[in-house]
């Protein structure tokens, strides 16, 4: 059974054990804020902390939890997509990120942002800093773009699974990937990366991504996160088959 918080708390433990000299935990705050504060929840007790990355949408942006996260001792992280709900005007999607980190920062510190992947969406947030430069905003760090990927292994639980590579649009490293499957690290459930990291086999430096609105108890919640993923994931193939 997986995607419950019992295998979530699995995880962490074996991620806590395995002596990483680097280990990001990142955390996309998509929808059900509550999820993401469980999760917190559940890392603080084991003594480990990441970064919770919000969306500027009702769906995502809740006060309360934000602030509730932050005391926990994580990190607030900006979950950008101007681009796309600019329509693609980098002007006016430029404007619209720097109104939303200011909103986010009168909560709470915000020091990185990541790109939301809009799958649906033909326009890249990340095309925003080919004009701007986001460190002039006292930004230190766009996973994506500040991250050197010849040294990091990056994991990601997109499309509930964890080889989500196969069916993501924008959430995946397409440069390494086809060097990290032929290096054996390939990794479908999660009982596959926790065997993984039993083995020693996943590199040292790593950056794994969750979306706590995966995780949740066994029951109806799961089922229908199951269900609609699995719905997703047939179109976002079509999507890629397309392009």
């Amino acid at each position: 059974m997986d995607f419950t918080l019992s295998k979530y708390s699995e995880l962490l433990d074996a991620l806590k054990a395995y002596g990483f000299e680097e280990l990001t935990l990142r955390h996309d705050v998509d929808l059900k804020p509550l999820n993401s504060l469980r999760t917190a929840q559940m890392e603080a007790e084991k003594g480990m902390h990441g970064i919770y990355y919000f969306r500027a949408v009702p769906e995502s942006w809740d006060e309360d939890v934000i602030k509730l996260i932050a005391l926990l001792g994580h990190e607030i992280g900006y979950h950008y997509e101007s681009l796309t709900t600019c329509d693609g005007d980098v002007d006016k999607a430029y404007a619209d990120f720097c109104k939303n980190l200011e909103a986010l920062r009168a909560i709470v510190p915000v020091r990185s942002i990541c790109m939301h992947g809009s799958p649906r969406s033909p326009f890249d947030s990340k095309d925003i800093w080919k004009k701007y430069d986001y460190h002039a905003l006292g930004i230190e760090n766009e996973p994506y773009l500040d991250t050197d990927f010849s040294k990091v292994f990056y994991l990601t639980d997109t499309g509930r699974r964890w080889d989500g590579y196969k069916v993501s649009v924008r959430d995946k490293i397409p440069q390494y990937q086809d060097q990290w499957i032929e290096q054996g690290l390939a990794f479908h459930s999660t009982d596959d990366v926790i065997d993984g990291l039993r083995k020693g086999i996943i590199p040292k430096r790593l950056m794994i991504t969750v979306h706590p609105q995966r995780w949740n108890p066994f029951g109806a919640v799961w089922c229908k996160e199951l269900l609609l993923q699995s719905a997703k994931n047939v179109v976002k193939r079509c999507m890629i088959a397309l392009k």
